[in-house]
């Protein structure tokens, strides 16, 4: 979202249906009755306002969504949007993931969720983007300019850094979850993170098939190296 928002042509939206997950999850959520009492929770309302505004507007919206977000809600409307897919191999994420929730589970990860939507828009005639963090990381350049190329977009050298500071654009959860994003001003070299907690096997179990499935499809760092 941070790379997106760069670009003078584009507008940038921080999670939208995260209101409407915690309404009809329950989730327990940091942040959940701030988050709940600031943002509409109305799902369906929300997606409509934006893509009427968005084909109203100049240039382009882009619409930071977690895919666990789409519950309970009509989801065809990814089929008017272009949309990118981005994927982190769960060995690296879960450990990072449980920090602010201990009890995540696969929903949670929205690995399954994503590969079911990926192979959906497939059938509706798409070709949605896959992006892996460790790809991007390795060469962002490289990886972003695939991922233009593919959206039909020029590639900005705008989109590789950002100031150290907190957007307008961040949902009122920031606080919770954007620290060490607050700090960066691009992307930070990719470092693996070494041993895994022996508690999350079973869950590293069921994100894996799903998330071997998203990389196959991925775009790859240094394309014609």
């Amino acid at each position: 979202m941070y790379s997106f928002a760069q670009r003078a042509d584009t507008q940038v939206v921080d999670e939208p249906l995260y209101g409407h997950f915690l309404r009809v999850t329950g989730a327990d959520h940091p942040g959940r009755e701030e988050i709940m009492r600031q943002i509409d929770c109305d799902g369906p309302a929300v997606m409509g306002r934006l893509l009427d505004e968005a084909g109203r507007a100049p240039g382009m919206l882009f619409m930071k969504q977690m895919a666990h977000h789409l519950v309970d809600i009509d989801t065809s409307f990814l089929e008017r949007t272009r949309n990118i897919f981005l994927v982190r191999d769960p060995r690296q994420m879960l450990p990072s993931l449980t920090i602010q929730l201990p009890e995540a589970n696969l929903r949670d990860t929205g690995l399954k969720m994503q590969w079911e939507l990926y192979e959906h828009l497939l059938a509706s005639g798409q070709q949605p983007a896959v992006i892996d963090s460790r790809e991007l990381l390795l060469d962002p350049r490289s990886v972003l300019g695939q991922v233009c190329e593919h959206l039909g977009l020029d590639f900005s050298e705008s989109m590789l850094s950002w100031e150290a500071r907190p957007r307008a654009e961040d949902g009122v959860w920031a606080p919770y979850w954007y620290h060490s994003l607050h700090e960066s001003t691009g992307f930070s070299p990719y470092v693996e993170k070494k041993g895994f907690p022996a508690q999350l096997e079973p869950l590293l179990a069921e994100c894996q098939p799903w998330y071997d499935k998203l990389y196959a499809r991925a775009f790859r760092a240094n394309k014609g190296a």
